[in-house]
């Protein structure tokens, strides 16, 4: 049986992704090169996990002379929110509280991270009312 495709990102797509975040776009020798510096992978694996990308949504690509040029269509932002919302579900019954919870169980929080976190449930308490 086939395996389930996974809409959320592996880890090594998400590397590709940060890549073109912070590059705007590229060609696929131009992440690899960018991904030299942190580890190597292989201009066909590069391709494919590109090639994976586009299929699930977060890349596009047009054609410049006869190379592809890649570039994402999904913000990090939404990235990082879907992630968040896929761990939430599958992990902590769809409760906002029971993953800030595990947050405030399994984490080191210190006093200034505690005050920025106090002051913005402030704030979003006055949004509320």
């Amino acid at each position: 049986m086939a395996r389930k495709k996974s809409k959320t990102l592996t880890e090594a797509e998400l590397e590709l992704m940060n890549i073109l975040w912070e590059k705007g776009e590229g060609t696929v020798q131009d992440v690899v090169d960018a991904l030299s510096k942190r580890k190597s992978l292989a201009y066909t694996t590069v391709l494919t996990i590109l090639h994976i990308l586009e299929k699930k949504g977060y890349l596009k690509h047009r054609k410049i002379s006869r190379a592809f040029v890649y570039y994402p269509v999904v913000e990090r932002d939404e990235v990082s929110r879907r992630a968040v919302k896929d761990i939430m579900q599958k992990f902590f019954d769809d409760s906002p509280e029971l993953i800030v919870l595990s947050v405030f169980e399994n984490e080191k929080i210190d006093a200034d991270e505690l005050s920025r976190l106090k002051d913005i449930i402030e704030e979003y308490e006055e949004i509320e009312r």
